[in-house]
């Protein structure tokens, strides 16, 4: 048994190790996030200052038609995107669960996406969906003349270009999460269900969804996060056009930080989307702690 001097040593030697952490969390991110919100207070232009204005940046924030274009789109992207990604990456969990042939390869497949950037996803969609030279070129060639396939030119669909790109990046992380809930479930369930017989469709509707609750839960809050900070895809696939029919609030805010020099109302716009990061991650962590504290 170690002495007591020798245990405390040790213990305050990992406090002095964790402490370049400590200070990098509270001045980096702590520090920069407090400092983000009070230029949002302020008048500030091309270079920060300290003229407090109270919340009339925010009064201008929402008052500005861009950002109202800009929540707009994100809600529906968000919505859309939601529930596709969920439903995509459960039914291909679903699909792999049946103990398929060469399982690892149709994993490694569908994961794959998932692990190129959003520019890169953005560039192959982007050349995808071009009228010039992609699926409507094609299929024109291929002896229909008046196929049309231009929604990512057009300012009523080409937030729906948006959401097939990053559905198509994001369905493997679903899989990956609901697969690895579907092996946790006990063999026994479904021989109990075989036994009564219950289709299987009815068996995952009442049995196997519920009791995947937690996957949902942490499937939810990841996309959800990329839903709010979405700026890359955007930027890669249209630029936020046509028009500002793809503008996204990321976007709004780096265009007024370096374009418009509105370090003001950037901020604003950033802290706003901070709040809605909080809204969804804070009840998700809430409900967390509540299961482990009854476990």
């Amino acid at each position: 048994m170690k002495p007591k001097r020798s245990r405390l040593s040790t213990g305050a030697g990992a406090i002095s190790a964790l402490i370049p952490a400590f200070l990098v969390l509270i001045v980096v991110y702590i520090g920069s996030t407090g400092w983000t919100i009070w230029i949002s207070f302020t008048n500030s232009r091309m270079l920060p200052n300290n003229n407090f204005v109270g919340l009339r940046q925010y009064e201008q924030l929402f008052a500005n038609d861009r950002w109202l274009t800009s929540i707009h789109n994100l809600v529906i992207f968000g919505a859309l995107f939601l529930i596709l990604a969920l439903a995509l990456g459960f039914l291909l969990a679903v699909a792999i669960d049946q103990r398929v042939r060469n399982e690892n390869l149709f994993r490694s497949v569908f994961l794959y996406p998932y692990s190129m950037s959003f520019v890169v996803t953005g560039l192959v969609w982007q050349w995808l969906l071009n009228p010039s030279h992609g699926i409507q070129k094609l299929v024109r060639g291929w002896g229909f003349p008046d196929f049309a396939f231009d929604w990512i030119v057009r300012q009523d669909t080409v937030i729906f270009c948006l959401v097939f790109a990053a559905v198509w990046h994001a369905a493997g992380l679903v899989m990956a999460i609901m697969l690895a809930g579907l092996r946790g479930i006990d063999e026994d369930i479904w021989k109990a269900a075989k036994v009564d017989g219950l289709p299987p469709w009815r068996v995952y509707i009442s049995i196997v969804i519920p009791m995947l609750t937690a996957s949902f839960a942490t499937a939810t809050v990841l996309l959800s996060t990329s839903v709010v900070r979405l700026y890359d895809l955007s930027v890669a696939m249209t630029n936020g056009g046509p028009g500002v029919a793809s503008e996204v609030p990321a976007k709004f805010v780096m265009d007024h930080l370096f374009e418009r020099a509105n370090a003001g109302l950037a901020t604003a716009a950033a802290t706003s989307m901070l709040l809605t990061v909080i809204a969804v991650v804070a009840p998700y962590l809430y409900w967390r702690s509540r299961k482990g504290g009854r476990a």
